[in-house]
Parts: structure tokens; sequence; C-alpha cells
């Protein structure tokens, strides 16, 4: 949700910062802007409604220039998308601008003292309350002014500060789940919402972390909390290369990330499966065994696609551990009365580590004495720094906004927590372990082979795009398949799609059905292959297109079915990470088929760091 650009150096500014907000613009592309110091020494800008492109063509026709500068690209929470609402926003001098991302929970008691005060204001958001109240608490010293208006404001932000009276300077601040990362390079320096956007100018960075700010000039960077007390933190040197952000011959970032899921589950299976076949966690988790032993309950959270790939995971506890689980949507975890105590283990899935109702939900569980894991592809979160202990899904970097890799990688790290578990717990056979453990190396290959059948799900798709309506059905371990099919065509095509447990279609969902709404049914090899084929029976008796994701040589279902998307056989509690890939595949083909925005649709971001 929105993206923060910086830069102060040497060169111009300008084209560094488009292209640095080109890599953000998953993060918000309702509208744009940059504001530099001119030549001149004067504050100056430009802004534009809609995406990062409107924005160059008025930067090519009125171009700007300058060594310091920020720019933003916005997700619109306060103000709907247009020119006077982008960002940066001014005080009354024209001195001072600001950017931001989150939301102001203060701003309109601080809207009504300013104006009180003589401010006039001149967009609809929450974020201009900041360019005047630093211009109010500003005698002479921005950092000052910047630290003042920080005790006045309450939300979760992370924002950037120019002002034509500091021309060489930025000011940075974070409060809450709105990453910043400071970038080092020779004699200029950069800050950014995420890695990727800054990655090609230099792999050093500094991780902002929660109520901490920076400043940053040619020569280097002052890090400090909000009282101003200096804070000493280690230079990370980032691993991946830019190349890892880039589209490499794919037509969207989305087709790309479904396409280097085979290498992810591999990097995320590296180091972690030994010799025996045994996960082996301890050492990275670094959470006591005793206390694992000692647990009574896992509690599960997370928003979205994390919230899916940790239901697969309450699945595996279950059978592997044998354990109670439970699933808690994170923006209802801290409204919904949660039964937590020391014996309780929360999990809470979140790729950025940033999300802001996950992280609420974790400041849950700890105030109740609940040990957290916190499973993420984020080294250094926030999420990384509150839990207990960390599982690193090493997926790299997503910029398609639905997410595909991240819900893989995400499932396999459930995969390998839970027969790390079960060994620690003795709660299943050594045998059947490391026959899972075994399993898990053919994942990779079992993936590619499904990406191989992208032309023949296009053709299904050419038939389906039409659709007004589609179901996803499956069972036991295959259910999350289907909520998370649902979620994918849903996010890319517009098009309705509900995900359920296929037992549930007799109790209302057989209702919608008919020749128009189509019905997706995950179909592998298990305990519940005859229930779902029941199920499917049911859905074709109402005339609707039965889609099935079936194991190859399945002539029962494909007698069944019009379209059988066939994927190879895995063992059961593994078949949610191979099942859905034709069914990512299939949302994008509608998608792109349809001519949607697939990397970036209509009303969503990539990281939700507000609630």
């Amino acid at each position: 949700m929105c993206g923060i650009v910086g830069y102060v150096g040497h060169r111009d500014g300008v084209p560094i910062i488009l292209d640095s907000l080109r890599r953000l613009e998953y993060r918000g592309y309702d509208s744009a802007g940059i504001a530099v110091i001119d030549v001149d020494g004067a504050l100056t800008g430009s802004k534009a409604e809609g995406k990062l492109s409107r924005l160059a063509e008025r930067l090519d026709d009125k171009p700007l220039r300058g060594t310091t500068g920020l720019g933003h690209t916005r997700w619109a929470t306060h103000g709907r998308p247009s020119d006077l609402n982008a960002h940066p926003h001014a005080d009354c001098s024209g001195k001072v601008a600001v950017v931001h991302n989150g939301i102001i929970e203060n701003y309109a008691s601080l809207r009504d003292r300013l104006i009180a005060n003589g401010h006039t204001f001149a967009s609809e958001t929450d974020t201009e309350v900041i360019a005047h109240l630093i211009e109010e608490n500003d005698k002479g010293d921005l950092v000052a002014a910047v630290r003042k208006t920080l005790t006045e404001v309450r939300g979760a932000y992370a924002l950037g500060v120019i002002s034509s009276d500091s021309p060489r300077r930025l000011v940075f601040a974070r409060s809450g789940a709105s990453p910043l990362v400071v970038g080092i390079g020779e004699n200029e320096m950069f800050v950014a919402s995420d890695t990727p956007a800054i990655l090609k100018y230099t792999r050093k960075q500094v991780i902002l972390r929660e109520n901490e700010m920076v400043v940053i000039d040619s020569d280097g960077y002052s890090l400090t909390d909000f009282l101003g007390n200096p804070i000493e933190r280690d230079v990370t040197q980032v691993m991946w290369d830019a190349g890892s952000a880039e589209k490499d011959g794919f037509k969207h970032f989305m087709l790309k990330e479904m396409f280097v899921q085979p290498s992810v589950v591999k990097e995320t299976l590296a180091g972690r499966i030994d010799e025996s076949n045994d996960a082996q966690l301890a050492a990275e988790l670094q959470i006591d065994e005793s206390l694992l032993r000692a647990v009574t309950k896992i509690s599960i959270t997370g928003c979205g696609t994390a919230f899916h790939a940790g239901m697969v995971g309450m699945y595996l506890l279950r059978a592997l551990c044998k354990l109670p689980v439970e699933m808690e949507l994170a923006s209802e975890f801290r409204y919904g009365d949660r039964v937590l105590d020391p014996a309780t283990l929360t999990i809470a899935m979140s790729q950025s580590g940033e999300t802001a109702d996950t992280i609420e939900a974790v400041k849950v569980a700890r105030a109740a004495g609940s040990p957290v894991l916190g499973i993420c592809n984020v080294l250094g979160s926030h999420l990384s720094r509150l839990a207990d202990g960390v599982l690193y899904t090493r997926g790299g970097p997503e910029i398609g906004v639905a997410a595909t890799k991240t819900y893989v990688s995400q499932a396999v790290a459930m995969v390998l927590f839970a027969l790390y578990l079960a060994r620690v717990r003795h709660s299943e056979s050594p045998e059947r372990l490391r026959a899972i453990g075994e399993a898990t190396k053919l994942l990779p290959a079992a993936i590619d082979r499904c990406l191989n059948a992208s032309d023949e799900i296009r053709k299904a798709a050419q038939r389906l795009r039409r659709s007004r309506s589609v179901l996803f059905i499956g069972r036991y371990i295959n259910v999350p398949t289907a909520l998370e099919g649902a979620l994918k065509l849903k996010e890319i095509s517009y098009i309705h799609a509900e995900g359920y447990a296929a037992g549930e279609m007799k109790h209302g969902p057989i209702a919608l059905l008919d020749a128009k709404v189509p019905v997706v049914a995950i179909a592998t090899d298990g305990r519940v292959r005859e229930k779902i084929i029941s199920n499917m029976s049911e859905a074709k008796a109402r005339e609707a297109k039965i889609v099935a994701v079936a194991n190859y040589g399945d002539k029962e279902i494909a007698a069944l079915a019009d379209y059988v998307f066939w994927v190879p056989h895995v063992d059961e509690l593994l078949s949610p990470i191979v099942n859905v890939v034709p069914l990512q595949l299939l949302a994008y083909h509608i998608a792109d088929l349809e001519g949607k925005d697939v990397d970036q649709p209509r009303n969503l971001a990539k990281t939700v760091t507000v609630e």
C-alpha cells in the first residue's frame, strides 16, 4: 500500500526516482508524484492521477531536474484518486513537501486546529496535515520540526520529508507496519518502501524499525529513535540480484512468478530435509524443543493467500502432530476474544512480514503469553522481530499483486514445520514422516509438469472467460486449494468466484448452479476422492460445466468432467502444493484473455499496512 522513494546524491534524481517508483507500482497505482529541489534551490514537483505512465508523460512535457527528491505511488485511503490528492503534499509556504504511506488516525482534529490557525488545505487526504504541522513546528531546524510533528500524529505510517530550507537532506520516519529501507551508495543515498526499488543502485541496506527516524544526505545517514537517541545497526548485503525483480521475457510478473515456483520450492526446502529425510529446523527456529513439546494447542492466523496457506498447515498439523489447531483471520484475531495462553503456539503467516492485521494479531498473542512462530519472506521484517522464531520462505521478491509463489512457498514451509514438530513430539511414526520428507523432493518436478500444461489450460480459459460466476470445491486438505483458486480468479479477472468445502454444496450453493456457472473441483487421489466425485455428479446434473483437477490417467474423472487439468500424483498431504498451480494458470489466462491488468488489479495493493 503506497510506495515511497527518496534520493540524495550527485546525479539527477528524477530518472532514478521514476525508475524506482516503477518497481514499487505494485504497492499502489491510483496516482503518483515527485518533488525535487531544483537547480535554483526551490521546491518543485509534478503529480498525476492514474498510473505512473501519466506522471512520466507530464515530466516529458515539463521536465524537472534535481539531485534531492522524493517520489510516491499511491493506493488511496483518504480521498479519491486525483491530481490534488496525489502525493507529495506541500505546506502553505511551498517550502516543505511530504510523502506518506499509512493512516493518520487523528488527522481530522489536527486539520481543524490547523485551519483555525490559518492554514489552507488543497487536498482531501490525511497526509497533508503532516506538511502543515511541520511548517508550524519549524523554527529553523527541519529534523526537530519533524520530530515534534511525530509527537502530535497518531497512526501507522511511513513518511518522507523534503524542504527547500534543507536542500541536501531528506528526513524519513516509520511507525507501525509500513516498511522503509535505506540504500547506501557511493556519495549518494536511497530510501524506498521495498528493496527491489533500489536494488539496481545498491545492495547495501539498513531497514528502519518501528518508531525510528533517518536523515540522509549524500555523505551518509543518521539513524535515531523518535526522541533523537542515536541507533547503531549493521548494514546488510542483499544477496539476490536486480534480475530477480524483472520479468525476464514473461508477459507479466505474475506469469514469471508462477513459472519460477519449482525453483522456489527447491530453495524453501534447501538444507531443511537431511539425508535421512528428517526435517531439521531447530537451529533456524531457535525455539526450545521443550516448549514445543509442552504446546497443547496451535492457533494460525494470516490474511488472504497467507490465510489459505495457513489452512493447509492446519490440516498438516492435525494429521501429523495430533494437536487441536484453529484458524482465525488476522483481521478478526484481536476482536474475536481469542483463548490463548503460554501453552498455545501462535503461527503468523505474512509474505512481507509487515501486514498490519497480522502484526496486530501477533501483539495480541504475545500479550497473552503465547509463543509466536512467524512464517514470512522478508529478513528483518516487523513480524520477524516480534516472533519468537521465524521460518523464512526464501521466495525472493514477488511483484505481482496476486500472490502465487507466496502460497506455494508458505505451504511448503508449513509442511516442513509439521514434519519437524511431529518428530519433536513423537506424534507420528518416523517412517511416515521420512516418507513425506522424501516425497517433498518430487514437488519441483511435479509443479514443472503442471506448468507445462499452460497452453492447454489457456484453451479452457478461452471457453470459461465469460462465466458470470465460478464455484471452486474441494474437500479435506484441498478445501484451501478451492479457496485460493477462487481468490486468484476474483483478484485478477473480476469474475465472481466462491470457494467452499464440497460437502456444503447441498446446504445452499447448489441453488446457484446452471449452465452458466462452471464448477471447478479438486479431485485428486486421497481419502475424499469418491466424495468429491459425488459432488461433481450433483453439479453435472444441474447442467454446470465441470472443470476437474485430477491425477493423470483417472478415467472416471475424464468421463465426468468437461475439462480436466491433469497433475502428477503426490502424497495427499502435499497435494495442495501441486493442485493449486493449474488454478493459478486458469485465473491468469482468463484475466489475460479479458485484457485485465494482471499485475496491478484494480483496488488492490501488494502489502496492506493499514487496518
